[in-house]
């Protein structure tokens, strides 16, 4: 599953919510050194019910807006 985030930096609290289609979600981690985007994993991870490492961006690492992937486990090429 792909979604488009739109990422807030050093906010007051970490929350999660959709908002026309994208993902807005608020971080309490500055941007610098990655911190929000390791933080972004961790929060996307746990909202989904999923392995941090099952999460990833695809684009935007430097950018507020994000593209991720949520690998759930259900794709076909995990049918044999």
């Amino acid at each position: 599953m792909n979604f488009n985030v739109r990422v807030i930096p050093k906010a007051s609290r970490t929350e999660v919510k959709n908002e026309n289609g994208i993902l807005k979600v608020r971080l309490t981690k500055p941007a610098c050194g990655g911190l929000a985007n390791f933080q972004l994993t961790e929060v996307l991870a746990d909202h989904f019910k999923v392995k941090k490492y099952q999460v990833k961006i695809l684009k935007g690492l430097a950018s507020r807006n994000k593209l991720i992937e949520i690998d759930d486990g259900r794709t076909a090429s995990s049918k044999k």
